[in-house]
């Protein structure tokens, strides 16, 4: 990819004004500052690792070039620090004692708490990146906890992001793995998107869609850089998870970069998953994710949607709905999140089967388009452990068992349409699991088939 794929995007952006990915580029964090900022002084967050990484040199850089920083709030290192809500309310309480301009130095957990305070408090706020975990540098929203729920909390994106090409490449190994697995989800994310498109549940917004489906095959089409750290594969990296950032702006929607391998990492954060006492990054559980969503999506490709099992009389009623949820494991606050979400997109009998002639009509057209579009889960695999991402559930945690039961639940984690509400909707994730987990199955050792 070339500058002008960013500039464009930059064009449309909301709230983004400019973005520097360069090696040295933290020695231009003034000169963007100035530009976007004007003299104003700065409150620095960073954690004890980020701020070992770029933050002391950073604060060396604006205190050489006379910019004042009010305020400095510096997490532990240790434990991993989590996007809770309250160290939202932390940081509003720190950074609204000055008037300085909020500036993180972090990746995804920094960031993301950096951009809700900022957002609380009414200012705008720059990011100066440390590693290429994830696409939320320029997304306009924050995924946040609170009581135990993953939740979405819409706020401005950075004003400015600056990344450093050489901090980046000194990340601690495994942060580039998790952002090579966060944007090869994309191209499940947007097939979710065009099967919502085609069955008139949420239009596509061409800016967007454009930006990412032109991106994003040369931004994933090196994972071996990826892995060995390569400047020019790690710089497609970034430019890809910050072009993903911006499209969501564009968008006023996480369309274009979040479908059903979100909602599989999602419940899993919702449901705790570790591995080896350590929480698993996100990129990571997406990257499982974008296997368990292709591979349901490959396998409704070849099977067709003629001849539906399901009988549209037996579609369960809102309450039998409910129930189901809170015999799930997750806890009270969780499956309160679930039950309103589900409810949300859940239909009756009459708009099942009016659904279900919509999406027979339409998947020959479409199954063509997305089997185009979407490489077969072992292309996805294939590239993920060419990038040292994992690719088996047990890699992360996880029993075939309780993945197997994450089909199912993970649709309950947002009301957004995707192949997992078609597969139910169409009575077909069942025997679809029945295929993929079996001894030939994708997730059974052998083929796909």
């Amino acid at each position: 990819m070339t500058q002008a794929a960013l500039t464009q995007a930059l064009a449309k952006a909301k709230d983004t004004r400019e973005v520097v990915i360069d090696s040295g580029a933290l020695h231009q964090t003034d000169a963007v500052l100035e530009r976007c900022f004007g003299d104003q002084a700065v409150g620095l967050v960073a954690d004890a690792n980020t701020y070992a990484a770029a933050g002391e040199a950073l604060a060396q850089h604006l205190e050489a070039a006379g910019r004042r920083v009010v305020v400095m709030h510096v997490f532990p290192g240790t434990p991993r620090l989590h996007p809770d809500i309250e160290h939202v309310d932390r940081l509003v309480q720190t950074l609204g004692s000055s008037d300085g301009v909020p500036l993180a130095i972090g990746s995804g957990v920094i960031n993301d708490l950096t951009k809700l305070a900022a957002h609380r408090l009414d200012r705008p706020y720059a990011v100066v990146g440390t590693a290429a975990s994830m696409d939320g540098y320029t997304a306009y929203a924050s995924a946040i906890t609170h009581n135990g729920v993953k939740k979405v909390d819409p706020c401005p994106a950075p004003r400015a992001l600056i990344a450093d090409l050489d901090v980046i490449a000194a990340a601690p190994p495994g942060m580039s793995a998790a952002g090579y697995g966060d944007l090869l989800g994309k191209y499940t994310a947007l097939s979710d998107w065009r099967i919502a498109h085609a069955l008139g549940i949420e239009s596509i917004e061409p800016i967007s869609w454009g930006l990412m489906e032109q991106g994003l095959g040369p931004w994933t089409g090196n994972p071996e850089g990826v892995r060995a750290g390569e400047p020019a594969a790690l710089r497609d990296l970034v430019e890809g998870l910050v072009i993903a950032g911006l499209a969501m702006q564009i968008s006023s929607s996480t369309r274009a970069a979040s479908g059903s391998e979100h909602l599989f990492s999602h419940l899993w954060e919702m449901q705790g998953l570790t591995h080896g006492g350590e929480s698993v990054p996100h990129g990571i559980q997406v990257g499982i994710g974008t296997l368990a969503s292709s591979s349901l999506l490959h396998w409704l490709i070849r099977r067709g949607l003629d001849d539906l099992p399901l009988d549209p009389q037996a579609w369960p009623t809102p309450s039998q709905l409910e129930a189901e949820i809170r015999r799930s494991d997750l806890g009270p606050a969780q499956a309160d999140h679930a039950v309103r979400e589900s409810l949300a997109k859940h239909l009756s009998q009459q708009q099942l089967m009016d659904r279900r002639q919509g999406a027979k009509r339409a998947w020959p057209e479409l199954s063509q388009s997305l089997s185009g579009w979407c490489p077969a889960p072992e292309v996805l695999r294939g590239k993920l452990a060419a990038a040292g991402c994992p690719t088996t559930p047990a890699q992360i945690g996880l029993s075939s068992l309780r993945l197997r039961d994450s089909y199912a639940l993970a649709r309950h984690v947002r009301s957004r349409y995707t192949v997992l509400d078609l597969a139910v909707e169409t009575g077909l994730l069942e025997p679809a699991l029945g295929s993929l987990f079996s001894g030939q199955g994708f997730w059974g050792g052998g083929s796909a088939a």
